[in-house]
């Protein structure tokens, strides 16, 4: 490039940032991160607005749309309740980085870190001696009326000595540029996995200004987290597990992800079991101990037992354990009742009372009901404040919806709030009404792109490691679509940017990978609980039983598109057997045609395509941890792909539809056998593929083996994509002997009959319950003897008794399977470490 042309774009790009600059307009009375108290830019935000404008319009476009490629392609995803079946929506992410400087880091951490220490003292003290309620430093009503103090859990000391192991902050700057705390997380708090590919995905779209900026990485907190977790683990061979509420839940991607990415266990509450005041995991080598759980789901919920009694979602039990501390939960059961409005109230003198220090972070200005003065004040500033439930998340019949803005409450409302306030105080807090700070964001492309302030809210993580507190050098920022919102939720448009803590100086990269003179190397399989292999399982079978359909699909469709193929008899032969799979309903007066392409569209009836991709996904979305990124985007891209409308009804359609399905599911299959690692995963989620695929060959011989038509015979070859073999193999026309020998007989014949029975019989010799006191199980029995005889058997003398007592066989395989793994009703396994 010239210096001509050098100087030319600089001046491009200097005219570009001059463009951004002038044309943002900060929102009047409220704090920004673009412009300081002083009216001027910030001078990292400055240098940020040179750097992209240097880019140019198209890159920057580019560099954006590698980010949410990233995103989607890794399948990050929210929940939203409230519609059918709960709506999994994309990650939203704001493309311009949340942007703090050292100065104000260094103010927030400290504040943050005193803030854990605080909370956790609290917590100690209202489970444990309640001195401060007796001495009315913190009123006992706050305490007794929480629905968050579990009673149950009065007296018991946490593994550890700390209630507080994982705990969140919502931080927000006030109009005089100073931070202050909106609430604080400490039941389960959510978002940091989702922190985590923010910084994945923005990363690597501006992987120079990134490294340019010199921004705190993220490994070293979460490396600091687990190593705190892992030292509570009392025995050796126990691995800490993350209890997700399950699949359903809005942030369960997140629980996935960080599983893998810490190398948890990740269970649901079936998953987990209680005996003797221990728990243990259900596993398929039998019970294996808990001794450390990473709670992300909600306390009340964690025991039906001793807790709420309509929760399907706990561990009945699991507060006995926790009293007799034979398990660490992070955070300890019962943590939610610091998150209570009205703790905030009194939050600075406690500050000063237990850690003989004030605030660094001070709150959100709080005046709690139950007390008269603060009461009478909250009643004579109504419309300036917010008046919100004070220790729950609604106050029924009253505040349903949580926090209401007074001058927003009409008039009759108001009356009964106030009514309300003076029959029971206790139950509601007023707070100061406050603006949500705006940060910049990126509307707009080419030369039309400019910087927008939004209202954004700041969660900030701080995690008790192994030698202490420590917080998390970024966090999780979420912004509003809506200019003047006092509240910022996924779930009505916002957005999430990543956030960026500056060095002044180079940042050591760091990784939770161990160093490599401290691996200790292993290779035995990990812990795999029942659930998981369950789901791999059937995993398995619904990927395998789509391709058997779409494989009859695309026959029957191929047939009627090549004008060669005089196919009537042998369309009839492969609708009835797609009949017979349940795949179509039985309508005499259906076409063939019709009912591939009712395969094909159907949501409704059993075993259609789209039916089967979507059991494939949810059987996938429940091990996310287990499956690679790639092969997770395969099941999520078939079942996306069976639920889009045909763009014709033809045949030729069909056939379009079939062959890109069928690619989608080669890809998986691939993937599987290429990328998964042999262990009892892997075993179940192919033994669930060998099995599908065994009954899908046995049906299709009965169907189109037995006649000898050569049509039906050349049918037959086909959904066992067995041609090439067979006309090198015999160099002649289908014959009924050879052809049932190749495609049921022969165990060299990866699509054959007896060629899965010998890897059923191969995989189950690797699973734990292979030969209880010496014997073979149950189900080894039944594939060693299918292996036998269907290695042994003659093709010229098999009937149609002979074929589906192979498939009995094979069904009979998978109850024995799901017996001795799943379900658990034969007698438990001793426990691991019990006579």
């Amino acid at each position: 490039m010239t210096r001509k042309q050098t100087n030319r774009r600089s001046r491009e790009a200097a005219d570009r940032a001059e463009r951004l600059i002038a044309n943002y307009r900060p929102l009047p009375g409220v704090a920004d991160e673009f412009i300081g108290p002083d009216g001027a830019i910030r001078p990292h935000w400055m240098r940020f607005v040179e750097t992209m404008a240097d880019l140019g319009p198209a890159e920057v476009q580019h560099r954006f749309a590698l980010a949410d490629r990233h995103l989607a392609d890794s399948g990050v995803v929210f929940r939203v309740y409230g519609e059918e079946n709960g709506d999994e929506r994309p990650w939203p992410l704001s493309h311009v980085p949340f942007l703090i400087e050292p100065k104000e880091w260094a103010r927030l951490e400290a504040g943050l870190i005193q803030r854990a220490r605080l909370l956790d003292a609290i917590l100690g003290d209202a489970y444990g001696e309640g001195w401060l309620a007796a001495d009315g430093a913190l009123p006992a009503a706050i305490i007794a009326g929480s629905p968050e103090y579990l009673r149950p859990l009065v007296g018991a000391r946490p593994v550890g000595g700390h209630h507080l192991r994982f705990y969140a902050v919502d931080v927000g700057r006030g109009p005089d540029g100073r931070w202050w705390v909106v609430s604080d997380r400490s039941q389960a708090p959510s978002g940091a996995g989702y922190a985590l590919e923010n910084r994945i995905a923005l990363s690597r779209a501006l992987p120079d200004i990134f490294r340019s900026f010199n921004v705190e990485r993220l490994a070293g907190f979460f490396q600091d987290f687990r190593a705190g977790l892992n030292a509570l683990n009392r025995h050796e061979e126990t691995r800490v597990a993350l209890l997700t509420p399950g699949p359903l839940n809005e942030t369960y991607f997140e629980h996935a992800y960080l599983a893998r990415y810490l190398g948890f266990v990740l269970v649901e509450g079936e998953d987990l079991t209680v005996r003797d005041d221990t728990v243990y995991m259900r596993t398929i080598s039998g019970l294996k101990r808990a001794d450390v759980l990473l709670r992300r789901l909600d306390a009340d919920f964690a025991d039906p037992l001793e807790l709420n009694p309509a929760s399907r979602l706990g561990v009945p039990g699991l507060a006995g354990a926790v009293r007799q501390r034979n398990v660490a939960i992070a955070n300890a059961l019962g943590a939610g009742l610091v998150e209570a409005r009205a703790m905030l109230g009194f939050l600075p003198g406690l500050a000063r009372r237990v850690l003989g220090e004030d605030l660094i972070l001070p709150n959100v200005a709080t005046w709690w009901c139950g007390q008269t003065l603060e009461r009478d004040h909250v009643v004579a500033e109504f419309d300036r404040m917010v008046i919100a439930p004070a220790l729950g998340g609604s106050v029924p019949g009253l505040l349903d919806r949580g926090a209401m803005l007074g001058s927003a409450i009409t008039p009759g409302h108001k009356a009964e709030l106030i009514r309300a306030l003076g029959r029971r105080g206790a139950d509601f807090v007023g707070q100061e009404a406050v603006k949500l700070s705006t940060t910049p964001t990126w509307r707009g492309t080419g030369d039309e792109a400019r910087l927008e302030p939004r209202p954004s809210i700041l969660r900030l993580y701080v995690a008790r490691g192994r030698d202490g507190w420590t917080v998390m050098p970024g966090g999780f920022c979420r912004i509003s679509d809506q200019p003047d919102a006092r509240a910022v939720t996924l779930h009505q448009g916002g957005a999430s940017a990543d956030v960026w803590v500056l060095s002044d100086e180079p940042v050591a990269e760091t990784t939770l990978l161990p160093s490599p003179d401290k691996v200790a190397l292993q290779r035995v399989t990990s812990t795999l609980p029942s659930r998981a292999a369950e789901n791999l399982f059937w995993l398995g079978r619904y990927v395998e039983r789509t391709e058997a359909a779409l494989r009859l699909v695309r026959a029957i469709a191929g047939r009627h598109v090549d004008a060669e193929h005089d196919g009537a008899a042998v369309v009839e032969r492969l609708d009835a057997a797609l009949a017979e799979a349940g795949s179509v309903d039985d309508d005499e007066h259906a076409t063939p045609s019709a009912r591939a392409l009712a395969i094909l569209t159907d949501r409704g009836a059993f075993n259609t395509a789209p039916r089967l991709a979507e059991a494939s996904r949810r059987a996938a979305s429940v091990i996310r941890d287990r499956l690679s990124p790639d092969a997770w985007r395969c099941v999520a891209d078939l079942e996306a792909l069976m639920q889009q409308p045909l763009e014709g009804e033809t045949d030729s359609d069909i056939l379009e539809r079939a062959n890109a399905a069928l690619r989608l599911i080669a890809a998986f299959s691939g993937l599987v056998h290429e990328n998964m690692v042999r262990q009892h995963g892997w075993r179940f989620l192919e033994t669930g593929r060998r099995i599908e695929r065994g009954l899908a060959i046995a049906r299709a011989v009965r169907y189109c083996g037995m006649s000898g038509r050569p049509g039906e015979l050349d049918a037959l070859l086909e959904l066992a994509d067995s041609h090439i073999t067979y006309r090198i193999r015999y160099v002649m026309l289908p014959a009924r002997v050879p052809v049932v020998d190749l495609v049921l007989l022969d165990s060299r014949n990866p699509r054959a009959l007896a060629f899965q029975a010998e890897r059923i019989r191969q995989l189950l010799l690797e699973l734990p319950a292979h030969a209880p006191a010496g014997l073979l199980g149950p189900a080894d029995r039944l594939a060693t003897r299918l292996a036998a005889e269907t290695g042994t058997a003659d093709a010229a003398a098999l009937g149609i008794d002979h074929i589906l007592g192979f498939e009995r066989d094979l069904m009979r395989i998978s109850d024995e399977i799901a017996l001795a793994y799943f379900t658990h009703r034969r007698p438990a396994e001793p426990a691991e470490g019990t006579a």
